[in-house]
């Protein structure tokens, strides 16, 4: 998802994805852990969308 596309969300909105994506990284270490070899760059897309939802709650947090 685009940095502008987060901005235009509320805070409840953007928490909750942020849930679903902790979990979403949660099930692929486990599928890792089973040897259920998952693709490894949803690794990768997961952290850098936590990452991208976190700056843009510290935003708005510092706006407030």
């Amino acid at each position: 998802m685009k940095l502008e596309e987060l901005r235009g969300k509320s805070v409840e909105e953007l928490t909750g994805m942020l849930k679903d994506l902790y979990k979403e990284k949660f099930n692929l270490r486990m599928l890792k852990g089973m040897k259920d070899n998952p693709r490894p760059h949803l690794f990768g897309q997961a952290r850098q969308a936590i990452a991208r939802i976190k700056t843009v709650l510290s935003e708005k947090g510092k706006s407030l």
